[in-house]
């Protein structure tokens, strides 16, 4: 039945088009506007299969050509429509599912509950996406146009980790024919469709007429790979790209006395940290990691090492994620940091190292850092790694600190909580603080498992409270998502993640 019904809508549309001529898939040709907006990245697109290519430079494409089952509001956070018209939450580990009718695939295949099991039931299997939705039970379809997901057990972010990119959902029939064709000519629901991809060049995109949206508002869109941050922002002022991703904090101020362009900024969901660890003395101690963290000056940081972009950190999550509740920048006071080191039984301070990747600027914050804590006695060696070697030392304990970048890719606490802090994770996970705190495991697994929101944000409050006391990280900096435009563009709006969309973005001529 299913296919019979697309042959009938391909026949349909096509009649249509000899009919009355194509559709006009944007303003561009009666407001003034360019048809094609060219965007500059730094890599290249992996692969095109959602439940495969999951690293930035990819999804920056492909989230355009994929649409998922829900969708989150880039300016809020909040929990939106997009494939699924509406949902219910049934008991605290089912969730009803009721698919948009109408919605059809680029090829021309009609999207029903059979695309959307296949596709998730497709990303579980994924040895590369499989974590974001491995709490999936079950997707059961329940008629052609809903579906029932259950849960191993309740979870409060089923939501969130629904509205990741990797969460996909793709056609069956074109896939289940052949299994690797979304590596290289991807087919989705959303805005834009594939059209060509040059390796290590670019990657074209054409405007959807049939989005349930809307056509977006320009025609065409293409992504040029350009390794080189600065090639990019010449490339940029030159008129060869209206947009660039991830600005040089060496050329933010060029961007933003360029008359023509316009320099973009946004809080990330990336926070930078201290890790101490705690199996080892003197980091085994409480006041010790309360001291540092009181010595070190946050908003100095901020405005010194990182051009005065992004902010100082209070938690390990950032503004922008669900859960999150501040408890207040650490106070920088290093007369009460030495105190409480002589509280601790270290008057005279100690021999620390800090290690941290190679990349140059986390090795300069570090260098920042080592120089604060001399200040209250503290004599710390940076040490520096390749990232492979850096982190395998760090999974085993051997560090005394290390300074690490964590994103809460999927928007919601528990992304990080549960990796960062509870002490099921010690290691590879992502505690590397190896912190094992009953009141800490007790509260990260009542934000996980509660599908109350009410209940989830007292449970995140009570952790922040409890993690500021615990002090086994040390938050220093929250990064802000950059980019830069032409002065002509309209309608962008940068995600806190980085995936942005561009379906109602213009430039004008």
């Amino acid at each position: 039945m299913k296919k019979m019904l697309t042959v009938l809508l391909v026949l349909f549309c096509s009649a249509a088009l000899f009919a009355g001529g194509s559709s006009e898939s944007s303003t561009a040709a009666v407001t003034g506007y360019k048809d094609t907006i060219t965007v500059g990245q730094g890599a290249d697109v992996t692969s095109f299969d959602p439940h495969i290519g999951k690293e930035t430079p990819a999804v920056a494409v492909t989230n355009h050509i994929f649409d998922t089952l829900v969708d989150t509001n880039p300016a809020t956070g909040e929990v939106i429509p997009q494939i699924a018209e509406k949902w219910e939450v049934v008991s605290p580990t089912s969730y009803r599912f009721f698919i948009r009718k109408g919605l059809t695939f680029h090829n021309g295949e009609a999207l029903d509950a059979d695309d959307v099991k296949f596709s998730l039931d497709r990303a579980i299997a994924s040895a590369s996406v499989s974590y974001i939705v491995d709490f999936i039970k079950e997707v059961k379809i329940e008629d052609q146009y809903t579906v029932l997901v259950t849960t191993k057990a309740p979870y409060g972010p089923t939501l969130r980790n629904l509205a990741v990119p990797f969460a996909a959902i793709v056609p069956k029939d074109y896939v289940s024919a052949n299994p690797d064709i979304l590596k290289t000519k991807p087919v989705g629901t959303g805005p834009y469709k594939f059209v060509s991809w040059t390796q290590n060049d670019n990657a074209k995109l054409e405007a959807f007429d049939q989005y349930y949206k809307g056509a977006p508002q320009t025609k065409n869109l293409i992504v040029k790979v350009i390794p080189e941050a600065s090639q990019r922002t010449i490339a940029l002022e030159t008129g060869e790209l209206d947009i660039v991703y991830d600005i040089l904090v060496s050329d933010l101020k060029r961007v933003r006395e360029n008359k023509n362009l316009t320099l973009l900024e946004a809080p990330s969901l990336t926070c930078f940290y201290i890790s101490f660890n705690t199996r080892k003395a003197p980091f085994d101690n409480q006041l010790v990691r309360q001291a540092i963290n009181m010595a070190i000056d946050r908003q100095l940081l901020v405005d010194t090492v990182n051009s005065g972009t992004g902010s100082a950190a209070d938690e390990i999550i950032a503004p922008a994620v669900y859960g999150y509740y501040s408890t207040g920048v650490w106070e920088y006071n290093p007369t009460k940091a030495k105190a409480m080191l002589a509280q601790a039984g270290y008057p005279n301070g100690f021999n620390a190292t800090l290690w941290v990747n190679n990349n140059q600027s986390r090795v300069e914050m570090c260098q920042a850092i080592q120089e604060m804590l001399r200040e209250i006695g503290i004599t710390v060696k940076v040490e520096v790694m390749e990232f492979g070697t850096f982190i395998s030392r760090t999974t085993a304990g051997e560090h005394d600190m290390g300074y690490f970048g964590w994103v809460t890719s999927t928007k919601d606490a528990d992304y990080s909580y549960y990796s960062l802090e509870h002490s099921s994770q010690q290691g590879a996970p992502g505690n590397r603080s190896f912190i094992a705190d009953p009141e800490v495991d007790r509260l990260v697994m009542l934000g996980r498992t509660s599908a109350d929101t009410k209940v989830r944000d007292a449970a995140y409050k009570d952790l922040a409270i409890r993690l500021k006391e615990v002090a086994n990280n040390a938050p220093i900096i929250y990064t802000a998502i950059t980019a830069g435009a032409n002065k002509k563009t309209e309608g962008f709006v940068l995600d806190p993640i980085g995936y942005h969309r561009l379906e109602t973005v213009k430039v004008a001529k």
